[in-house]
């Protein structure tokens, strides 16, 4: 089960620090065909890209170094609630792969905190 949750970790690292990146420094490229980045302020979406930027750092830091392991559990917590944030941001601009992507991110990131919280956790 440790091996899972540290492959989880770090391709949810890389994911979410890919979508970091995209929404605080390539915001207008992508944003040009996605409806939905109208929902919300583009100083709104930098604000969610620099969360994303720390809950990466936070997915594989403490864990790794073993120094307060618990905000592993915090990252991937605060990315599940992002994530469902963005649910019914899709629901609401009916962007079907969208939601379907977010909520299945979602709930693996739940799935981490769950199993670094209980399962599995790093000591």
């Amino acid at each position: 089960m440790n091996v899972v949750l540290w492959v989880l970790q770090a391709l949810a690292a890389l994911l979410y620090g890919a979508s970091g990146v995209m929404k605080v420094f390539m915001f207008d490229k992508v944003s040009a065909d996605v409806p939905s980045f109208g929902a919300l302020p583009r100083d709104v979406w930098r604000a969610l890209g620099i969360l994303e930027l720390v809950c990466t750092v936070g997915l594989i830091v403490p864990a790794g170094l073993h120094w307060q392991p618990g905000l592993t559990v915090v990252a991937a917590t605060v990315l599940a609630v992002e994530s469902l944030v963005f649910v019914g941001v899709h629901i609401k601009y009916h962007e079907v792969a969208p939601i379907i992507m977010s909520a299945v991110l979602g709930l693996l990131m739940a799935f981490l905190a769950y199993g670094r919280l209980a399962l599995r956790p790093i000591v």
